[in-house]
């Protein structure tokens, strides 16, 4: 018997790239022998577009956050006494630092506790973090900004903050469950995801620029200017994209090599070396829509996406009726958000990272992508799934 993967939050942008990239038979057609994709919210392999294979089972509405978990797993996972990796990827939002703590210190526990108890096969977990990880959340009191680019040698961010961050919780609860285990953990840790989701998903900046960009250019014509919806400083500051692709390949190798990349080890994960700035990325995001990305105007922004779109509501609905498109991804609760404008405009600030150790751990292996590769992907996999035509 191989490897068995278990992918919690398997409809979110990194969990969905992780099935894709094992189906698609990364690193090698061999390495797993199933796939379990876990979602909350129903999801069919089809509407995921995840490549048809036997290895696949999709299992929805098991409730991470109800007691009876590990009871529930047992009945409703095929093989579930056989999974040896699990790539944690569910999260919920809570605006109260120490709700927020306690929900997913929670959920996480609940997970591996049951998996461990579940298989005797089990050999890795892989749990995502965070730039967050480095403070970039706390805008004006970035504790970094002479530490650049960070590294995964940093300390943990100064307190009061350190408190309120629920990664490290954690990586201190994972720590402490494995201790005299036979299986081992590491945290990736990725900047601003780039990535196709299969279900509407407000903090996927992706899916908010191609709806934006589609109804724009439907409204304003081919070769019509964009101009960027930061400001003349969020236009400039570096960073780096952590596409769902690199995300997730870098998330499976390391799960493989459980004896160099464990013990808590964390990696910077993005998909360059070299950081970015808008200012180059804007324009190649918006020639993909036949539009030409342009500066913010002096003094101030261009339109933010989700409010256009909400402006134009009518418009959008022509074009699902016209085109055959997928409805609900606009004029809901999930379809507005700052999310948008937190990414462009209130992260203000250098904040790019140093790749050093995941580029060598990686090795052989190592992948960088550039901006075109990494979008591109993205508003592909959306066109495919008929969310824009």
């Amino acid at each position: 018997m191989g490897n068995h993967a278990l992918i919690y939050g398997a409809s979110g942008i990194t969990g969905w790239a992780i099935v894709n990239a094992i189906l698609e038979g990364y690193p090698d057609a061999g390495a797993f022998d199933k796939v379990t994709a876990l979602t909350n919210r129903p999801l069919s392999a089809d509407a995921a577009i995840w490549p048809k294979s036997e290895k696949l089972q999709v299992v929805s509405g098991i409730d991470l956050g109800k007691d009876g978990v590990q009871e529930d797993m047992k009945k409703r996972i095929k093989d579930v006494d056989t999974v040896s990796h699990v790539y944690f990827f569910a999260y919920i939002m809570d605006p109260e630092p120490q709700k927020e703590i306690d929900i997913n210190v929670d959920l996480l526990k609940r997970a591996v506790e049951s998996i461990d108890s579940l298989s005797t096969k089990l050999k890795f977990v892989v749990l995502p973090t965070g730039t967050k990880a480095y403070g970039v959340h706390l805008l004006d009191k970035f504790p970094w900004p002479n530490e650049l680019p960070v590294k995964e040698s940093l300390p943990r961010i100064p307190e009061p903050y350190a408190s309120e961050m629920f990664y490290y919780n954690q990586c201190d609860m994972l720590d402490s469950l494995s201790k005299g285990k036979s299986w081992t953990w590491c945290e990736v840790r990725p900047d601003m995801i780039v990535g196709f989701v299969p279900n509407n998903n407000i903090y996927c900046l992706a899916q908010h620029l191609a709806l934006y960009l589609t109804l724009y250019r439907t409204i304003n014509g081919a070769g019509a200017e964009v101009p960027f919806p930061g400001t003349e400083i969020s236009w400039t500051n570096l960073s780096n994209d952590s596409g769902q692709d690199l995300i997730a390949r870098f998330s499976i190798y390391v799960s493989l090599h459980p004896e160099t990349c464990g013990n808590g080890e964390a990696f910077n994960t993005c998909d360059s070396s070299k950081p970015t700035s808008w200012s180059t990325k804007w324009p190649t995001i918006c020639e993909y829509f036949e539009l030409k990305g342009t500066p913010p105007p002096a003094g101030g922004s261009g339109p933010q996406p989700p409010q256009y779109v909400a402006e134009h509501l009518s418009e959008w609905r022509e074009l699902e009726k016209k085109h055959g498109l997928q409805a609900g991804r606009v004029g809901n609760e999930r379809s507005f958000g700052g999310f948008p404008y937190f990414i462009m405009t209130m992260l203000n600030f250098d904040r790019q990272m140093d790749m050093t150790k995941t580029l060598k751990t990686w090795g052989e292996k190592a992948e960088e992508w550039d901006t075109k590769q990494t979008w591109y992907t993205a508003f592909d996999r959306f066109r495919k799934a008929k969310i824009i035509p």
